[in-house]
């Protein structure tokens, strides 16, 4: 679903990603975890075309980027640091103005809203909304037209821990339906406890990559620092 190698994105003399190979199969909840600076986000944003790599193959859902852009963002949502929502504007009429610009039918809307846990407050203005519910409705505008690949970075940034845990099980359910995802976080655990894959980013390449069913939290951190710790990065 996902395929990238060699890849090399510079900003003026830094050069963020070096020679990365990355590769998700269709289906899979791949978790990027990786120190401040690693690549994570410049990553995400190659992959959701927001960004042009230097060199490389970079190829998503069968198009190859950046050519293939177009093509390409049918088949994706995207979630990042900031929602992206109308404040004044209520939940259903956020999700009714991007269903419009994606040709998504009406009773969507509903499905997507009780999906997220915001049917009830449907008709509320999303500015009044805590960060949580707002999170909540920016992953089901990058639902709403059914995409096979779900581009998450961070979304449990300025969560307390009863949101985390609502968004948690929103992204379970999410993963149930087949999607393939990747997620940035900071959160070892709570990212394995939800990926069936972790990979280590560090210095602008993939530094391990570890399957999670079976591992335990003790082995996950093992792993995480010793990754960090061959690559010569803070652990």
């Amino acid at each position: 679903m996902i395929q990238v190698k060699r890849l090399v994105k510079r900003f003026g003399p830094l050069t963020v990603l070096k020679e990365l190979d990355f590769e998700v199969r269709s289906g899979e909840f791949v978790a990027l975890l990786g120190p401040n600076g690693a690549g994570k986000t410049t990553l995400l944003r190659i992959l959701s075309s927001l960004s042009k790599p230097n060199s490389g193959l970079v190829q998503v859902a069968s198009y190859r980027l950046p050519e293939g852009a177009i093509a390409v963002r049918a088949q994706l949502g995207v979630v990042s640091h900031q929602p992206l929502l109308y404040g004044d504007l209520t939940a259903e009429e956020n999700l009714s103005f991007f269903a419009r610009l994606y040709g998504v039918e009406k009773p969507r809307i509903g499905d997507v809203l009780d999906l997220v846990g915001l049917s009830r407050r449907k008709s509320d203005l999303v500015r009044i909304f805590s960060r949580g519910m707002q999170q909540r409705l920016a992953i089901g505008r990058a639902i709403l037209h059914n995409p096979r690949i779900l581009l998450l970075d961070e979304p449990h940034t300025g969560l307390d821990q009863e949101a985390g845990e609502i968004l948690d099980n929103l992204l379970r359910e999410i993963a149930l339906e087949g999607r393939t995802v990747v997620m940035t976080s900071h959160d070892l655990i709570r990212a394995a406890e939800l990926a069936s894959r972790v990979d280590i980013l560090s210095k602008g390449k993939i530094k391990a990559s570890t399957e999670t069913s079976g591992l335990g939290s003790a082995e996950l951190v093992s792993f995480y620092r010793e990754a960090l710790q061959e690559a010569g990065g803070a652990a």
